[in-house]
Formats: structure tokens, C-alpha cells, sequence
């Protein structure tokens, strides 16, 4: 008898540890990561929510694009002026970071585009449309995985992002100043020349030489350090963006992150302006002859 109820009493054991785990496999989590999540595969490679994001907010760039050059009239109506207003007030801002109107128009089309594709990717990161995804079953219980998610809440994107403001800004300054003046903002072999030729004048040079070239490596590190600045500031901020509304659409589900929906617009957009405005900082620096500027300075000073 005894033995019976022992069994009887595993048998029932066994049927509760079942039905919590059939509960918690059936539980749908709902969590942000720090890595894109697979939605999809072509062939061996997983396609993430966040480059289907990034996909569709370079489709959607493209179609407006196409629609706007299509509408294109000599006396400009309708939308057309809008988006001449709009360029002209973006191109007068580029103005006031680059001091020159040449350095303007040439960088003007990257910083733009840059600045569209950032934005785009914030926004369509915070479309109503997150019941939209997969269900994904694994050993500890069931995820769901939106088919959206911000391009720009990816490291991946944002270094990708970075790294190329940081190599573009250099082949411009070699385009811009030359290969030789570029190469001695990082290795300043004039700073090392200069000790042979004037040492016998100016005895100071044999301190100042190996300081200038010393600050040159600095500025060599200073440009992986940019990439780290700008890839995650605006990680951070746009994933930052995502926990938030995730956090108050917990605690209250239909009214609680309505304010905050709208704050994370407004980040949205300042955070496309600010790596905007730094790719153009970054490219007149490249553009900038420091040499000439210290000659004209030193001309001023002695007059």
C-alpha cells in the first residue's frame, strides 16, 4: 500500500512538472537584445530584423528620391518647393559648420544621405506595427522576434556607419590637400626633419619636433577613437530608445508610452543631426591644410 501511494504521489509529481513546463513553453518573452535577431535565411546567411529595417529605409529613400527628381519643373510648385526650402536651410547649416560654401556642396550629398537613412531607420523602429513577427520556440520558452527593429539599434550598422564617415573624410583630405600633407598629420616626418635644419638657430626645436610628432600619432589614435564615438552614441541612444518604450509598455500597455513614443521621435531626429553635423566637422578638418593656416597665422602675428 505504501509503495502504491509513493508511486501514485511521483506519478502526480511528474504530471505537475509537465503542465509548468508545457506553461512555460507556451509563454511568449518579448525582450530587447543587444544583437539583431534572425527572422529569416537565404542560403547560409541569416537576414536580421534589423537589415531588413535597413533594406526598406533604403527603399523608401530611393522611391521618394525617384518621385521628387520625376516632379522636377524649372518653376518649382507644389512639393517641390517645400524640398527646395528644405535643401536650401539644410545647405546654409552646412555653411556654418564648414566656413566654406566649396567644402559644402562637395560634402553636402553624403552628410544628407547619411542624415536619411539614420532617420528613417529611427522611425520606422517606432511604427505601431510590433505585433508584426515570429514566434521562435527554444529550450527555455518562446521569444518573439518583430520583423522591425531599428537598423540603428544594431552595433553593426553604426560602426559600419562610423567607419565609413571616418575613411571617406581621409580620401577626401587627400583629395583636397594631397597624399603627403594627409600622411603628415599622423606622421609628422617635417616635424622630424625640421631638427637637422634648424637646430643650429633655434635650439628649441630638439623639444619642440618630438612633441609635434608625438601629437601626430595622437591625432593617428583620435580617428579610432571617432569611430568609437560616433557607432556608439547613436547605438546607445537609439537602443537606449527601444528598452525605454519596452519598460513603460509593460507597466501600462496603451497610455504610458504614448509620451515617451513621442520623445524618442524627437531623439529620432537629433541624433541623425548630431552624426550628420560631426561627418562634416570631420571632413573640413581633413580639408584643412594646418600648415598654411600656422604660416598665416605666424605672417599676422609678425605684422
Amino acid at each position: 500500500m505504501e509503495n502504491q501511494l509513493n508511486q501514485n504521489h511521483s506519478e502526480s509529481q511528474t504530471v505537475a512538472t509537465e503542465g509548468v513546463a508545457e506553461a512555460s513553453a507556451t509563454e511568449v518573452k518579448h525582450e530587447a537584445t543587444l544583437y539583431a535577431e534572425s527572422i529569416s535565411h537565404i542560403g547560409s546567411f541569416p537576414v536580421t530584423n534589423a537589415l531588413l529595417t535597413s533594406t526598406t529605409a533604403v527603399l523608401i529613400i530611393a522611391v521618394i528620391a525617384v518621385a521628387v527628381r520625376l516632379t522636377l519643373r524649372e518653376v518649382p510648385r507644389g512639393i517641390q518647393n517645400f524640398f527646395e526650402v528644405l535643401m536650401e536651410g539644410a545647405l546654409n547649416l552646412c555653411d556654418q559648420v564648414t566656413n566654406s560654401r566649396r567644402i559644402s556642396t562637395k560634402v553636402f550629398p553624403l552628410a544628407l544621405s547619411v542624415f536619411l537613412f539614420i532617420l528613417v531607420n529611427n522611425w520606422l523602429g517606432l511604427l505601431p506595427i510590433g505585433g508584426l513577427g515570429i514566434i521562435e520556440v527554444g529550450e527555455h520558452g518562446s521569444a518573439f522576434i518583430p520583423f522591425l527593429r531599428s537598423g540603428t539599434a544594431d552595433i553593426n550598422t553604426t560602426i559600419a556607419l562610423a567607419i565609413m564617415a571616418v575613411i571617406s573624410a581621409n580620401l577626401f583630405g587627400i583629395f583636397s590637400i594631397g597624399i603627403w600633407k594627409t600622411f603628415n598629420k599622423y606622421v609628422n616626418l617635417k616635424a622630424l626633419g625640421s631638427v637637422i635644419i634648424k637646430v643650429r638657430k633655434e635650439p628649441t626645436v630638439l623639444v619642440v619636433a618630438p612633441v609635434t610628432f608625438f601629437v601626430g600619432l595622437l591625432e593617428l589614435i583620435g580617428e579610432f577613437a571617432k569611430v568609437a564615438s560616433l557607432s556608439f552614441r547613436l547605438f546607445g541612444n537609439v537602443f537606449a530608445g527601444e528598452v525605454l518604450l519596452m519598460a513603460m509598455s509593460k507597466i501600462l500597455p496603451f497610455l504610458l508610452p504614448i509620451p515617451f513614443l513621442f520623445l524618442e521621435i524627437f531623439v529620432g531626429l537629433i541624433q541623425a543631426l548630431i552624426f550628420s553635423i560631426l561627418v562634416l566637422v570631420y571632413f573640413t578638418i581633413a580639408a584643412t591644410d594646418h600648415d598654411e593656416h600656422s604660416e598665416h597665422t605666424q605672417s599676422e602675428a609678425h605684422a
